[in-house]
């Protein structure tokens, strides 16, 4: 299920927002998926089964679309390493990319752990579950004071496309897509062997 939620952020991405720049794409998945992810709260306090939905539903819903935010978060950062990546060396960035994200994921692993154990939360005490999910789900926002480095406006292979004659630039939006498709590719199958562990 996952799996083809990740595609289906690839295709909405790939359709939809493609020419959209990073930084706005980034703002609103962060900023869309941090309310989405509160209604996880609905499972906590049962409330889903009010409005008669069953738990596994539920969560199979909530994790699909979350995992479709979060690949539509992470298609623009492929982008922009694909645009500025030198070529000869996309294996190295992609290497080093994959490895910034997975030991972002290691730290954001722990420091759950470590807030889950303060607030109390085990396998027999909920108490403190509800608040756990806020905090959690509210500090996905906090990328959004990291937008400022994000570069605005035109990519550098736009901008290439731009001052280059016509079969120049044909010839380098082909090598950028090539790359793009490489990383995404790439991408598509770190997120499906992380859900597989």
């Amino acid at each position: 299920g996952t799996s083809l939620a990740s595609l289906a952020g690839i295709y909405v991405y790939r359709r939809w927002l493609q020419d959209v720049p990073v930084k706005t794409v980034l703002a609103w998945a962060a900023l869309a998926s941090a309310p989405l992810g509160l209604t996880q709260l609905l499972l906590v306090y049962g409330l889903n089964r009010q409005l008669g939905i069953p738990d596994s539903l539920f969560a199979f819903g909530d994790s699909l679309i979350l995992t479709v935010l979060g690949q539509l978060a992470f298609m623009p950062l492929l982008v922009l390493a694909a645009d500025i990546c030198p070529p000869g060396v996309e294996g190295t960035l992609f290497a080093g990319l994959m490895s910034v994200f997975n030991g972002a994921g290691v730290i954001g692993n722990e420091a759950g752990a470590l807030l889950t154990q303060a607030l109390g939360v085990t396998e027999s005490n909920f108490e403190n579950l509800g608040l756990l999910l806020i905090i959690c789900n509210l500090s996905s926002l906090l990328p959004l004071l990291a937008l400022g480095w994000v570069p605005d406006g035109k990519t550098q292979s736009d901008d290439a496309s731009i001052d280059s004659g016509d079969d120049v630039s044909e010839l380098e939006d082909g090598e950028g897509r090539a790359r793009e498709a490489t990383l995404a590719a790439s991408a598509s199958r770190s997120v499906d062997e992380d859900m597989a562990r």
